[in-house]
């Protein structure tokens, strides 16, 4: 989502000791409850360790979603909803194993957000240049 040359901005995005917050639109299959949530909301045991506490609520699906190709499968029995989620780390498939792991897994997953930057008045094919004000303040020690 963001394209940099700037190996300092990568870094800043990048490395988990900055935690910058990443966004995600996460179709999920059956429909969470609150406890399911509160077990996202404080951080979920994965295999090589603990989350840290995401950011978590139930959304409709986003308007400006764009058609997947293919489709995800549909089970007419089983619903599906919608989770924004935020995380300040990124572990390899950390969204997909979190929701597995709390019984929900993940149909679609979309980041829609890095930092500041977001999809905001965006179509698909469409980019923006981020303007320098916009930019995070990067330590020297990056």
């Amino acid at each position: 989502m963001v394209l940099t040359d700037a190996g300092r901005l990568q870094a800043a995005i990048a490395d988990p000791r900055h935690q910058m917050e990443k966004g995600y639109w996460v179709q999920v299959e059956g429909v969470p409850d609150e406890a399911a949530l509160e077990r996202l909301r404080h951080g979920v045991a994965l295999d090589e360790g603990p989350t840290k506490p995401a950011r978590v609520r139930l959304i409709e699906a986003p308007a400006q979603l764009w058609a997947r190709d293919p489709p995800i499968r549909v089970r007419a029995r089983i619903p599906t909803v919608w989770l924004e989620i935020g995380l300040r780390e990124g572990r390899n498939r950390q969204v997909r194993r979190m929701t597995a792991k709390i019984g929900f897994p993940t149909l679609r997953l979309v980041r829609f957000r890095v930092g500041p930057w977001g999809l905001e008045g965006l179509r698909p094919g469409e980019w923006r240049e981020a303007p320098a004000e916009s930019l995070p303040a990067l330590s020297t020690s990056v």
